[in-house]
């Protein structure tokens, strides 16, 4: 009987495949399917989103920083014209209010957050999950518009050895080295543990000067990035173990004088940059199962780390260290079905060791232990209802007690259609340079206008997502509206006076985020996937006795990114457009010509090609391609030691398009 191959394509959802071939002999089956590279959960009552691997390949996703290009609820942007330093946005406010974690311990905070994203390889990162608007109490207090959290690489699924390799036309150049190794692995009923040991290594230079606008100042800074990390995982019955440490050295050199860059002194009259950041980190997580059938469990997470920073702006010497301590003890179980409740008791400890030189030497060292005990309440009804409400007391030996109530609720009346509501608040406590480093790349005196207070915020929101099939494939529309209040915010006047910044309360005042997006996602064609979103964004403050938008915040983004993978994944091919608002500038010096008082619109384009082989793959791609620049990110360039000098005040790109190649080797896992 003749033997000729046959494909069945087997629809998302379904469990099983069935081939009609009552003429055929079948030799092999092979069943193979897409996974989404984004998905947004169904079932969770959380407004959440996972990034995936697949996703994280679409674009020079070289950290954590540049991961989000992509997507539509995150928004990342230079932080001042000079350092190269990073921001996010969510909910059209800093990432400063985001509480990011690594695989739920602390992660990026307090001196971290400057560079703490470049400090996460793509390669390293599994997925990242991004939860707006209230998150759970599990974690902490200090998500107030939203939380993300990043999933390193497993060494139970990681190949045995893999390389990312990248340079650009900038002459930056990356080297990624992943693999992950079974150490013991028992047979069945044997007494020894599954032990597994992966280790992640990273290396980055940048090792040109270049100054496109001839204005004086490197674009980007010269340096170099180590950053090495091993984690074990043991498995034993009913306990697991999870043990991480990593290791960073990161040296960055940028200003005046290519040439002299790495002589500058603190006398002399070229300006120089020189930033020194050593931290080291990490976690050990202990869990066990005491009854599988109700779900009853105990988990101890502990961490710790370590971040020394030494950093000068031109005559200008900020040194930091920060040492952070935390625990969190948790107790699990389900009583009945569809219910579950978690309890437990965390501790947070920070030390800051930080001294501000500018006429005088500053001490701004302090202390912060917070213990506080959490319970939170989940309730699942078949399909349809999920419920979280959750609430944390703390007490802080800096801002007493304060409680943290959070309330998520998904509803689905219809299997096409689900509705999610949230409410809760969220606190934090200000580091006033660590969050506003980008105000030591001016001239500007700093002015503390009075006692700063912790910070306080009530965010609220809702959600509403279609899923609408569509010739056998299924449309997602997104629209969602969230709102931020601030019973007492943190903020920088830079409105007042054009030489000055001042940091204030925001206590008695109104301030506040409005945030409206709609997003539809669908695959079009098999292998073709496409994604449109529009956000709109109100941020308002009080600035004097006057409620104003807030400077250097886009008033509105657009994005339509595409993807499409041939058949059988020998080419994919991915673009990505967005139309970034225009906003309000600070108040400008009227003797100042140099300085706009608003900035327009402006759109940016990027696209990949990445050819597959079995093992490797290559791909090319170009970032900014509409070749859009802020003019004149440096004010007064050529005086930086003049009262005008600003490298704080941007809004836009600071360097035009630049091309990448990069090229991708694995050592396949062997299959058990």
């Amino acid at each position: 009987m003749a033997t000729r191959a046959q494909e069945a394509v087997v629809r998302e959802g379904t469990d099983s495949v069935s081939v009609s071939a009552s003429d055929l002999t079948l030799q092999e089956v092979n069943v193979s399917g897409r996974r989404a590279s984004t998905v947004k959960s169904r079932t969770s009552a959380f407004d959440t989103q996972r990034l995936n691997s697949s996703e994280l390949c679409k674009a020079a996703c070289c950290n954590l920083s540049e991961s989000f290009e992509t997507n539509a609820s995150v928004d990342v942007a230079y932080s001042d014209a000079v350092t190269g330093a990073k921001q996010i946005r969510l909910l059209g406010l800093s990432g400063t209010y985001v509480q990011l974690l690594t695989e739920n311990t602390p992660g990026i905070r307090g001196l971290a957050q400057q560079f703490g994203m470049e400090y996460i390889p793509g390669p390293w990162m599994e997925s990242i999950q991004i939860s707006k608007g209230t998150a759970s109490v599990i974690n902490g207090y200090e998500s107030s518009t939203g939380q993300i959290n990043i999933e390193y690489l497993k060494p139970k699924v990681q190949d045995p050895i893999a390389v990312n390799l990248m340079v650009n036309t900038e002459a930056h150049s990356e080297v990624n080295l992943t693999g992950g190794w079974q150490v013991t692995q028992p047979q069945e009923d044997s007494e020894k543990a599954d032990v597994s040991t992966g280790i992640l290594a990273h290396a980055q230079l940048m090792p040109i000067s270049m100054d496109h606008n001839k204005d004086g100042f490197l674009d980007m800074p010269m340096g170099y990035n180590a950053n090495i990390l091993n984690r074990w995982d043991i498995f034993k019955g009913r306990y697991t173990g999870r043990i991480l440490v990593r290791g960073i050295y990161d040296e960055r050199k940028v200003g005046q004088g290519a040439g002299n860059l790495f002589r500058h002194k603190a006398d002399e009259a070229l300006y120089g940059i020189a930033l020194s950041t050593k931290r080291i980190e990490g976690f050990m997580k202990n869990g066990y199962v005491i009854d599988p059938e109700r779900e009853m469990s105990i988990g101890i997470i502990t961490a710790l780390s370590y971040h020394n920073q030494q950093n000068r702006y031109g005559k200008r010497q900020w040194n930091a260290a920060q040492t952070n301590a935390y625990l969190n003890a948790m107790f699990q179980m389900e009583p009945a079905e569809g219910h579950k409740i978690t309890t437990g008791l965390s501790v947070n400890y920070d030390r800051y060791n930080e001294q501000l030189s500018v006429a005088g030497t500053e001490d701004l060292s302090r202390q912060e232990l917070t213990p506080g005990i959490f319970a939170e309440y989940s309730y699942h009804a078949l399909e349809q209802l999920t419920l979280v409400a959750g609430m944390r007391a703390d007490y802080s030996t800096q801002w007493g007690v304060f409680f943290t109530p959070r309330v998520n609720v998904r509803y689905s009346p219809f299997e096409w259609w689900t509705l999610r509501a949230s409410a809760g608040m969220g606190y934090r406590s200000p580091n006033l340079i660590a969050d506003n480093t980008a105000m030591l790349a001016s001239s500007r005196q700093l002015f503390v206008v009075e006692g700063i207070k912790q910070e306080r915020a009530v965010n609220t929101g809702i959600v509403t997502t279609f899923h609408i099939p569509i010739s056998g494939r299924e449309l997602q529309i997104t629209g969602e509206y969230y709102y931020t209040h601030f019973l007492n915010c943190v903020f920088t006047d830079f409105d007042t006076d054009p030489h000055a910044v001042y940091i204030r309360n925001s206590y008695g005042t109104r301030n506040y985020s409005h945030t409206w997006q709609i997003e539809a996602s669908m695959e079009v064609l098999r292998g073709w996937t496409m994604t449109a979103a529009f956000r709109e964004t109100d941020v308002m403050q009080t600035i004097g006795d006057r409620l104003r938008q807030r400077p250097l915040t886009p008033r509105f983004k657009g994005l339509i990114t595409t993807s499409y993978i041939t058949p059988l994944r020998r080419w994919q091919f991915d673009a990505t457009v967005q139309f970034n608002g225009g906003g309000r500038m600070p108040d400008p010096d009227k003797e100042n010509p140099l300085w706009d008082a608003t900035y327009k619109w402006y759109p940016q384009l990027m696209a990949q090609i990445t050819k597959y082989w079995r093992t490797c793959s290559l791909y090319l791609g170009a970032e900014n391609m509409t070749n859009f620049r802020q003019t004149n990110p440096v004010i007064a360039a050529s005086e930086p030691f003049g009262t005008d000098f600003d490298a704080s005040m941007v809004y836009g790109p600071v360097s035009g398009w630049k091309i990448y190649l990069g090229f991708r080797w694995n050592l396949a896992k062997k299959e058990d």
